[in-house]
């Protein structure tokens, strides 16, 4: 038998699902190279190392001395360290939320299975 033909014969109802379904035409569907973990890292690691690029291009622009006051502490910063502590601290705060909400829905998932 074949390798493209199946063993079993799909139902009318799902040939004509998948006759009526889109074609998918990304370029991974159409030459068989299938996305893998590794290249989903790949791709991370390049467009986290276009953002560290750009950072230190912003950093080096901004070197102008600022006051920061917070919680009663009083000093002077860079511009650029100023702005890149405060988002990280904002980063820090989605990824406790974003912790939080995936936590809870798993919890949930679980109590549904049980």
């Amino acid at each position: 038998m074949s390798v493209l033909h199946s063993k079993r014969n799909p139902s009318a109802d799902q040939a004509a699902a998948m006759l009526s379904a889109p074609a998918d035409l990304s370029p991974a569907a159409s030459t068989g190279v299938r996305h893998t973990r590794i290249s989903a890292a790949w791709v991370g690691v390049c467009a986290a190392a276009a953002v560290l690029v750009v950072l230190i291009v912003f950093m080096l622009q901004n070197t102008r001395s600022v006051e920061i006051t917070f919680l009663g502490m009083h000093g002077t910063l860079p511009l650029a360290l100023a702005l890149l502590i405060a988002g990280v601290g904002v980063a820090i705060i989605a990824m406790v939320v974003g912790t939080a909400r995936i936590t809870q829905l798993r919890r949930r998932l679980s109590d549904r299975r049980h």
